[in-house]
């Protein structure tokens, strides 16, 4: 039974089980999906003089935050245990063979872990390409999440769940994002 939970799941299994667990937060807790949000409730959370939190810390986020930090809590610890109970399996970065080779062309060669060790490590932190990838790519990530409204998995699993149009414009450019960063801006940065 417990190898079921160690080998990972097909997308026909997991796919679903995430759909259905939205519309049960939405429809039974009126809870939205999303975790962008809980560096802001943890933010809040700290303790600080009220007078001196920025007035996007000043709300109450034990009544908005609270069960989300707890959900993030419980990805963590799901997490923590599912690697002590069953190891780190040795998995390679899983693309497809056409991928592999495009990327190959571009001078990442090395994909024995979950991603290429190339292009996300402490060494490749500290050049150019590692530098720009990595912090300015984490930072406009980050800086466009909280412009959005919310994440990818806000938007793309929740809001159009919800049928909402900004969701729908948001999932759109994160899309259109990904892709130009894929066809224009990593050939530039790896070239």
């Amino acid at each position: 039974m417990l190898e079921f939970f160690a080998a990972p799941w097909p997308w026909y299994v997991s796919g679903p089980l995430i759909g259905l667990i939205v519309p049960a937060l939405l429809l039974f807790g009126g809870k939205v999906f999303g975790l962008s949000a809980n560096l802001r409730h943890l933010c809040a959370a700290m303790p600080a003089p009220e007078r001196l939190k920025p007035g996007f810390l000043r709300y109450d986020w034990r009544r908005t935050g609270r069960w989300n930090l707890v959900f993030v809590l419980g990805v963590v610890v799901g997490g923590f245990l599912a690697v002590a109970l069953f190891g780190m399996p040795d998995v390679g970065t899983h693309i497809s063979d056409a991928a592999r080779e495009e990327i190959a062309a571009l001078g990442v060669t090395d994909f024995s872990g979950i991603v290429p060790g190339q292009l996300f490590s402490w060494t490749a932190l500290f050049t150019p390409a590692g530098f720009v990838m990595m912090a300015i790519g984490g930072f406009l990530v980050g800086f466009g999440a909280r412009w959005a409204g919310g994440c990818t998995s806000g938007h793309a699993i929740s809001g159009l769940a919800a049928l909402q149009l900004p969701s729908l414009v948001a999932v759109s450019g994160f899309f259109a994002g990904g892709l130009l960063v894929t066809w224009l801006i990593l050939p530039l940065l790896l070239g």
